[in-house]
């Protein structure tokens, strides 16, 4: 007998209710053989072979954005070129035909290998989109590892209506070719928030459950499901009175999403206080998107995304071209590009970086630009050409003394003078900022807001390094905790300073984006924040709802609290 109403709870990553019934994917992993290689000719047939499946994959990929739906996102097409470029990454083929000359491996457990470890590098990251794109590395190895070995991992592509997908994970490459037109919800036992899946299933309004476990695989074929992508919960043979209740829920949804897009060219308050609402974005194609939710500019432009998934360094023509393009989208608003912030859980491989015993305490972000000035220089150069095509600010991550905004600003001096000497245009007055992600930088506010025009607070850092918490770490994650007195302490350190300084203070960590936390930090003076695109309507919406005098009463009682347990018990109790 079928188990009734069982509740699978996971993460909400693309909101809305979904009713249907399941379509579960099972993956057919490619294993390795341990067969090797004892003749020359072999090696040489293996390479050959290898080199055949990469170009089947690259014209089965080319095959897919031929017959891509007309309504598939420009952004979902993008992803498949990226695909492209990482099947044919010569890194990848190198990496391959070494092991299949020097190791003699045969060539299915070569690519395993060489993508295991790659997929390995990815997952190890901190930051949650570099981790997602472990998903791509999979999905081109799974791709070649099916031309290679003349195998199928096909689903079947004909849907009914109101199909809920199941999967461990959907790769970006099946959520194109399904006909996705027919399903109404997914979820997956594993997966990331910022995994491409979940950005094409919202781009299409199709709530998205994530990270439910194991217990998702063992739903059936024809299962009735509900995803409910607001809550993070899947329910498995629902009774009709559970069946009705969620009908009613997916109504509400989406009379609210309607709502919320209403909202998209009004102000952020509704008393006349000037509160900005910016986007965080990897690439000028994420602009038109922002712009779609209402965002008045971009607070934080992602570089280092440039400098991943390649074998060299990307020079000051690329880069100037890669800025360029999102300025020219940028509708001349403003558009804060962070300097290079690399190292930590974002490695480069090919800068050979040594293995450190604390990464995250080590050779990361402005450190590495002010030693190794021939990249910081590139960088420089390159978004100061790109300049006069929008309006363009400059910021730095992980300053901890001001001792590094000055060095800084004498190699972004040199970086003016040298493109002066070329005659080439770029803003003289361009903006300087810095995010506030140290401790150390949030208690000399007041040191550090004299040498920029503008701060911004990165919680994600500030609250691991204050607290001492690896996010990361399962066993002490629940001390991870942006409410911890001492975090809002130093945040509210840091809008005063910013203020006394006159300078405008936003903030572009998660923090921005929390329903609990949006109030609070308004009554604390914050008036920029930076967040995901979809989730500036819901900002502006708590906002719209709420007085500035009501915030500021918020933020003063809660400054009043010793223990971040208070602190959100209260917090959830006020916010409506």
């Amino acid at each position: 007998m079928k188990n009734v109403n069982l509740k699978i709870n996971g993460i909400g990553v693309s909101p809305g209710v979904s009713i249907g019934k399941a379509r579960v994917i099972k993956k057919h992993e490619a294993l390795i053989t341990g067969v090797l290689l004892d003749s020359d000719e072999s090696i040489h047939f293996e390479i050959e072979k290898f080199d055949n499946a990469v170009q089947l994959s690259l014209d089965e990929i080319e095959m897919i954005k031929s017959n891509a739906d007309i309504s598939i996102p420009v952004e979902s097409i993008e992803i498949l070129e990226t695909h492209s470029e990482l099947t044919s990454d010569p890194q990848i083929r190198e990496d391959v035909v070494e092991k299949i000359k020097i190791q003699k491996k045969n060539a299915n457990d070569a690519v395993i290998e060489v993508i295991n470890t790659a997929i390995d590098i990815f997952k190890n990251m901190n930051d949650e989109y570099m981790r997602a794109r472990s998903a791509d590395v999979q999905d081109i190895g799974d791709r070649i590892l099916k031309h290679l070995n003349n195998s199928s991992n096909a689903q079947t592509k004909i849907l009914e209506d109101d199909t809920i997908l199941l999967a461990e994970d959907i790769s970006p490459s099946v959520a194109l070719t399904l006909d996705i037109k027919h399903v109404t919800g997914i979820a997956t036992s594993m997966g990331a928030k910022t995994s491409h899946a979940a950005i094409i299933a919202r781009a299409k309004n199709i709530p998205v459950v994530i990270g439910c476990g194991e217990e998702l695989m063992a739903i059936e074929n024809d299962d009735v499901i509900i995803v409910d992508g607001s809550e993070g919960a899947v329910i498995v043979n629902p009774s009709k009175d559970i069946v009705d209740r969620y009908k009613i829920k997916r109504d509400e949804y989406a009379t609210q999403a309607t709502f919320l897009r209403s909202l998209k060219n009004l102000s952020a308050t509704t008393d006349g206080t000037a509160i900005k609402l910016y986007a965080n974005i990897s690439s000028g194609d994420d602009l038109e998107e922002s712009f779609e939710y209402g965002a008045e500019g971009v607070g934080l432009f992602r570089t280092e995304l440039l400098f991943m998934n390649r074998i060299s360094l990307p020079g000051e023509e690329e880069q100037f071209e890669f800025y360029k393009s999102a300025a020219l989208k940028s509708r001349n608003k403003p558009l804060t590009v962070r300097t290079i912030d690399i190292g930590g859980d974002k490695q480069v491989p090919y800068l050979n970086f040594p293995v450190e015993q604390n990464p995250f305490l080590g050779y990361r972000a402005i450190r590495i630009c002010l030693d190794r000035k021939d990249i910081f220089s590139t960088q420089l150069k390159a978004i100061l050409r790109a300049s006069i095509f929008g309006n363009i600010r400059i910021m730095l991550p992980m300053i901890s003394i001001v001792q590094e905004i000055r060095a800084a600003k004498k190699n972004l001096e040199e970086a003016k003078r040298e493109l002066s000497e070329k005659n080439m245009a770029f803003n003289k007055d361009i903006q300087l900022g810095i995010m506030i992600e140290i401790p150390s930088a949030a208690i000399t506010a007041d040191v550090l807001a004299k040498e920029v025009d503008f701060f911004s607070i990165g919680t994600n850092d500030l609250c691991q390094y204050t607290l001492a918490v690896d996010r990361m770490n399962e066993k002490i994650k629940e001390l991870y905790d942006p409410f911890n007195p001492a975090v809002l302490r130093l945040i509210n350190n840091v809008i005063e300073q910013g203020h006394a300084n006159n300078i405008p203070v936003s903030m572009c960590g998660e923090m921005a984006s929390d329903p609990l936390a949006v109030l609070m930090l308004a009554g604390m003076g914050l008036r920029g924040f930076s967040v995901s695109a979809p989730s500036i309507p819901f900002v502006k919406n708590i906002l719209r709802n709420n007085s500035i005098l009501k915030a500021k009463e918020i933020y003063q009682k809660v400054m009043t609290m010793d223990n971040s347990n208070d602190i959100r018990s209260y917090l959830q109790e006020v916010i409506k």
